[in-house]
């Protein structure tokens, strides 16, 4: 009740466009969690088609698995499912000034603020980015297959993601979980990059506590290509702040801006949308950019719980201090 305490009274201190924002983020979480059935029930279920009971088992063990031996939180999250009916929980918009690679912030009450702002529709998504292409930002929507409440509520296994295959399951499970772990209010990079460390760390233990080599080699493999796409995205944000620092016209600052993102779109089609953008980057390295020293920070630990400890005490440090920190791990 603690959340929706929070909600309602940050509707209440809104203006109208926010009090609209507010009451959909209520209103979709709540349908969500309406959804939610115990795993339990929909595995007695003789409705529940085979395919979704197997998935649901399996998506069991990775979750005592989590609590067990990787000593994430051991609550009721991800013991229910819900079937949404939709591709994506939710849909967040990222936006960026048009000569900038910092994100624009949304800020709320309690929670702080974070680098972008989520939808439950992509309808309302879709409505509140053009608002935001007309008034001049760059902008980037993407879907989200899960998000975490901090352990405000018992976050559901989703229909968004439960037929994905196995390692991704857990990698979304750890992830979350490592949400409610730790958190730096107004902070998302040190939230998501620590969180991308423990799902890295957490689906290779998976792996390897059932001897399957070839998928921890396909997992692996498929990690060190997003690392590699995750540096050619930092060392394109790189070129773009000098680019962007310079005195030159804004036809010859555009110019330039279109060849650094036709040269990240050439190096990995498919990965890189039609029409990247400064919004585009932002959403990357929002979630990517502290990995390395997170995880410099985790060998030095010496193991999960000492690590966990050192990610809590910097969360609780000022920003300057956490990131002197985690600049000297990197």
């Amino acid at each position: 009740m603690k959340a929706l305490l929070a909600l309602v009274v940050a509707a209440l201190v809104a203006g109208c466009e926010s009090l609209s924002y507010y009451s959909q983020a209520i209103g979709g979480h709540f349908q969500l969690l309406a959804a939610a059935r115990p795993v339990d029930d929909w595995l007695a279920d003789p409705t529940t088609p085979a395919d979704l009971k197997a998935r649901l088992e399996t998506a069991q063990r990775i979750r005592e698995f989590a609590s067990r031996d990787l000593h994430l939180p051991d609550n009721s999250s991800y013991t229910s499912y819900a079937n949404l009916g939709r591709r994506y929980a939710v849909w967040n918009v990222f936006a960026a000034p048009e000569f900038s690679v910092e994100p624009k912030p949304e800020c709320f009450p309690f929670t702080g603020c974070v680098a972008y702002r989520g939808f439950f529709s992509e309808q309302e998504a879709e409505r509140y980015a053009e608002k935001l292409r007309q008034e001049g930002y760059d902008v980037y929507v993407g879907g989200v297959l899960a998000y975490s409440t901090l352990g405000w509520f018992d976050d559901p296994l989703l229909s968004t993601f439960i037929r994905y295959p196995e390692a991704q399951v857990a990698r979304l499970v750890f992830h979350e979980l490592a949400h409610q772990l730790v958190y730096a209010k107004n902070d998302t990079t040190f939230n998501e990059s620590f969180a991308a460390t423990v799902e890295e760390e957490g689906v290779r233990r998976w792996l390897e506590s059932q001897h399957r080599t070839a998928e921890l080699e396909a997992f692996q493999a498929a990690q060190q290509r997003k690392r590699e796409f995750y540096a050619r995205v930092k060392e394109t944000r790189e070129r773009l702040k000098t680019i962007y620092a310079s005195h030159l016209t804004r036809e010859a600052l555009l110019e330039q801006k279109r060849g650094e993102f036709d040269r990240l779109r050439a190096a990995f089609p498919g990965i890189v949308p039609a029409e990247p953008n400064n919004a585009f980057l932002v959403s990357v390295a929002l979630y990517t950019e502290l990995v390395p020293a997170f995880e410099r920070l985790l060998a030095q630990a010496g193991g999960l719980d000492r690590f966990y400890a050192l990610a809590r005490e910097l969360a609780h440090e000022g920003r300057e201090q956490r990131d002197a920190v985690l600049a000297r791990a990197n």
